[in-house]
């Protein structure tokens, strides 16, 4: 199949200068299996907010930098090497990753990410797949389950100690910038902690996406 490169300046991330070699997946057949990959929903990050009000629990997120490339490509796709790959100009060149564009990619990486998520003792929920969990317990014997949401590869924890779990995350994946934070947004949505009745709990909020929709229509 053929490739291009699509060139782009990321707005929110000040300005950031970025290039992308992407598949024409429009050029293959449909693979038999499973293609797509499924992303938590909004509602399942709205309880997993209040179960971590609810629990005095700790909330951190990342970002898996280049998701797709770090997962094997299920498909049988070569390309011939146009001459930006200089010297290499003509060879005929097998795809050995899941690049961007390839209808089987989604997929790759999801199945990939779940093999790091089932070796850290994580299971998905039956009410919502891309909600993972795992029993734990805080120092006090109060026992509870963790949670790790996954929107393709943005990751979110909810913990009493987060931070196990995103070390173990990052022992896989490359971390954009290396940042392991609290979430400021997920889902396009704002998140901000509050204090109500004297009670800690996470608000999410979609003011600053309205108010870009408005200004962008």
């Amino acid at each position: 199949i053929k490739c291009h490169f699509i060139f782009d300046v990321k707005m929110g991330e000040n300005f950031r200068r970025k290039a992308r070699l992407v598949a024409n997946g429009n050029e293959t057949e449909s693979p038999a299996a499973l293609t797509y990959s499924s992303v938590v929903s909004r509602d399942s990050v709205r309880i997993a907010l209040l179960v971590a009000s609810l629990n005095d629990l700790q909330l951190l997120s990342c970002d898996i930098q280049n998701a797709y490339l770090t997962a094997d490509c299920r498909e049988k796709i070569y390309i011939t090497a146009g001459p930006e790959f200089g010297s290499d100009a003509g060879s005929i060149m097998v795809i050995k990753k899941a690049l961007y564009g390839l209808k089987s990619s989604g997929a790759a990486f999801r199945a990939h990410l779940a093999e790091t998520l089932y070796d850290l003792d994580y299971q998905p929920t039956k009410g919502d797949p891309d909600v993972w969990i795992r029993p734990a317990k805080k120092a006090d014997g109060f026992e509870y389950y963790e949670m790790t949401l996954v929107y393709v590869d943005d990751i979110l924890c909810i913990s009493a100690d987060p931070e196990a779990t995103m070390s173990g995350i990052q022992a896989t994946f490359k971390l954009k910038d290396d940042r392991i934070e609290k979430p400021e947004m997920y889902l396009g949505a704002q998140l901000s902690l509050k204090v109500m009745n004297n009670v800690e709990c996470w608000t999410m909020t979609s003011e600053q996406y309205i108010k870009a929709a408005i200004a962008n229509v």
